[in-house]
């Protein structure tokens, strides 16, 4: 790993932020990388509130949305809710269908199934609209580039509102309504809301015309939480206020879709990381592995009996699609060695077998071997279907938009993508990708990097910053959580690898002979030799709690060693 030490703030800044607050230097200076220089910044930081929220109005064409809307509530005209099959569009669904049928009831839900129609707005789920009259679509989560389809469903005589997060293109659809904050022409504030944020936005306008505040809609948060954790965003300015309030949700009264997952895992108090890698996997199973309605079901079921029968069976999808998971990577990292491709800067490994559900997991599993650019492809239908993941401070986004000459279609995110081309074109696009990535990335990126925000010593680590450290979650892209970096520390001589195959690293360090705090490193056994016989090395870690029969001691996770 390369380690990076974040700048020490202005020593001016750091008194003056000291003296306002009453804290440590460590403490100060976390909050200060973090923007945070005065007492009412922080006093906004660490006590969130839903008064910060914009006003969605500033959301451009929101008031045409809202208006339309209104027409079909009050003529009962039937409203098709259509979000992605993944969590942040399942979970926008399951938030809009529920808030409108408090209004009307002449609403039902569609997700495009991910093998049979793709990724976003599909002409067979526009032809469901029409067959079973429909007159206005609501699409979340995508869109935002369906020009072609939206046009279609004009002639259809359906009207389209489109509430997506991602990059438009050059042109827009003809849509009647189109609210994306990264539109050019949006002056909406925050710019990085997932697609569920969008649909909450819309949902707030809606509730606003019926004199409602936004704490109204609290109940609806669970799932703007769990879209913000699975879509990492980043958990800055609204998306923290959202991630917030919503993990209050999650943690005391949960919608029984949600409340039906936490129960299988037995898992009292989540955090956001929580949400990420034990709520979102599940929810995201259903599309991967047969079809996103099951998601959409389970997080709309009032009845939690119910809910608790769907979690059950999410929950077997999920098994699946891990061993599906591990079996591909095994497979995509002989392939990568046997053609020996190590040392490109890139990684593009295709099998038409492999399943399109897993293939975007697959990459991020491939990232944590080979640091790099990744796409996995496999066959869909009669073209090849790839999702792209990429390595902090690349934009793996640019430069699939820089091979475009041999792509049917693709979008994304900076670091997270998809694209769809036909199998004769393969390795042209894959010699492509290479040669941009090789041009354009800066060779340090391909070295993964951890980003230290101080350098302390074992003594300024106690219960009193752990308990202020608390009050920086949720944590998050643009809010990670704090890591540090100690220099001088000797294992206490009873270091050893634990865990399946002697994976893990656990030791008992000192400084200067006084502290002694428990680390564990997962996936750092390789590092032994380098603290055997009480050798003084330096570490990078972020600080926990481990809970052990009742009780409670601070423990140091540790990222990697020196």
């Amino acid at each position: 790993m390369r380690w990076t030490i974040k700048p020490k703030p202005d020593s001016q800044k750091l008194t003056t932020l000291q003296n306002a607050l009453k804290v440590d230097e460590v403490v100060a200076t976390l909050l200060l990388q973090r923007g945070i220089e005065t007492y009412e910044n922080a006093k906004t930081f660490f006590r969130p509130s839903l008064s910060e929220l914009h006003d969605p109005l500033l959301m451009k064409d929101m008031e045409i949305a809202v208006s339309r809307i209104e027409e079909a509530i009050d003529k009962r005209d039937n409203i098709l809710v259509f979000g992605d099959y993944d969590v942040d569009g399942t979970s926008s669904v399951a938030l809009m269908s529920t808030y409108l049928k408090t209004r009307t009831d002449a609403v039902a839900t569609y997700i495009p199934d991910r093998y049979d129609e793709g990724y976003g707005v599909s002409f067979k789920g526009i032809d469901f609209a029409h067959d079973n009259d429909f007159s206005l679509i609501i699409a979340l989560d995508c869109g935002v580039k369906a020009i072609d389809k939206v046009a279609y469903a004009k002639t259809k005589g359906i009207d389209f509102i489109i509430c997506d997060h991602h990059r438009p293109g050059e042109m827009l659809p003809n849509a009647v309504a189109i609210l994306d904050p990264k539109r050019d022409d949006c002056k909406y504030p925050f710019k990085e809301l997932c697609g569920c944020g969008v649909g909450f936005k819309l949902i707030q306008a809606l509730a606003s015309k019926q004199d409602k505040t936004v704490e109204d809609l609290a109940q609806y948060l669970d799932l703007v939480a769990t879209a913000i954790g699975a879509d990492i965003v980043p958990v800055t300015g609204e998306n923290r206020v959202l991630a917030y309030f919503g993990l209050q949700v999650i943690n005391s009264n949960p919608r029984p879709g949600i409340k039906a997952i936490i129960n299988q895992v037995k898992k009292k108090e989540l955090t956001l990381t929580d949400v990420v890698f034990i709520v979102a996997p599940r929810i995201n199973a259903a599309g991967r592995m047969k079809h996103g309605n099951y998601a959409v079901t389970l997080l709309t079921e009032t009845d939690y009996d119910l809910a608790e029968a769907y979690a059950a069976e999410i929950e077997d999808f999920n098994t699946d699609r891990r061993e599906a998971d591990r079996r591909i990577t095994e497979e995509a990292l002989q392939h990568i060695e046997q053609n020996k491709e190590q040392e490109r800067c890139t990684t593009v490994v295709y099998q038409k077998d492999w399943h399109k559900g897993v293939i975007g997991i697959v990459a991020s599993r491939l990232i944590e071997t080979y640091y790099r650019p990744t796409l996995v492809f496999t066959k869909s239908g009669d073209k090849l279907a790839a999702s792209a993941r990429s390595v902090s401070g690349f934009d793996v986004y640019n430069a699939i938009e820089a091979c475009s000459a041999h792509i049917e279609q693709f979008g994304g995110h900076k670091y997270a993508a998809g694209l769809t081309l036909k199998e004769e074109n393969y390795q042209a696009f894959k010699k492509a990708f290479e040669d941009e990535v090789s041009k354009t990335i800066n060779r340090n990126l391909l070295i993964q990097e951890v980003k230290v925000d101080s350098k302390i010593d074992l003594h300024q680590i106690g219960s009193k910053l752990i308990r202020i450290m608390h009050q920086f979650a949720p944590f998050g892209p643009g809010n990670m959580t704090p890591i540090f970096m100690t220099e001088n520390l000797r294992d206490t001589g009873y270091g050893k690898c634990v865990g399946e195959d002697d994976k893990h690293l656990r030791i008992t360090v000192t400084q200067s002979g006084k502290e002694k705090l428990v680390c564990i490193g997962f996936g750092l056994g390789d590092k032994l030799d380098l603290i055997k016989d009480r050798i003084p090395f330096k570490a990078v870690y972020s600080v926990d709690e481990n809970h052990w029969q009742g009780r409670t001691s601070i423990q140091l996770k540790l990222r990697d060693i020196k």
